[in-house]
């Protein structure tokens, strides 16, 4: 009896360690970018952070969610009268579908009171109530908050 409780400890580190193994296995990755202004240099980081973290989680075959929040000046992404990378945008949104865009509603609301309509945003885009208000309930879901 005395050998089998002697080799429990070395059995429950091998159950432990298989444990943890496989709860990481099963992370899914997390990340929202923050688009507040309308310089095109910073739209073009933030895509390219978005292809390139995608592309890297892919490579590894890790699950991920990525999240693209536009309020303010940076709305001017996702409409698509006024975005400067409007062509990439919609081939990001079409070929990697882990990947979110979203538009904030008080934003929109401030564009349509000062052009007299409402700014088109791009099909694809999803809309949320308020932009900031969306980054912290992704902060609240362990997303990895950034802002080229």
């Amino acid at each position: 009896m005395k050998k089998y409780l002697l080799g429990l400890p070395a059995v429950l580190a091998i159950v432990v360690t298989c444990a943890m193994s496989s709860a990481f296995a099963d992370v899914v990755h997390k990340l929202a970018i923050q688009v507040s202004d309308k310089d095109p240099a910073t739209m073009t980081k933030v895509l390219n952070v978005v292809a390139n973290a995608a592309r890297d989680f892919s490579s590894r075959g890790e699950q991920y969610e990525i999240e693209v929040v536009a309020f303010n000046a940076g709305l001017h992404m996702l409409r698509s009268d006024t975005s400067p990378v409007a062509e990439r945008i919609t081939k990001i949104s079409e070929s990697i579908p882990d990947v979110t865009f979203s538009a904030c509603g008080n934003t929109m609301k401030g564009m349509t009171k000062k052009e007299g309509k409402e700014p088109p945003i791009m099909a694809f885009a999803k809309h949320v109530p308020a932009g900031v208000v969306r980054l912290m309930e992704l902060d609240n879901k362990g997303y990895t908050i950034i802002r080229p």
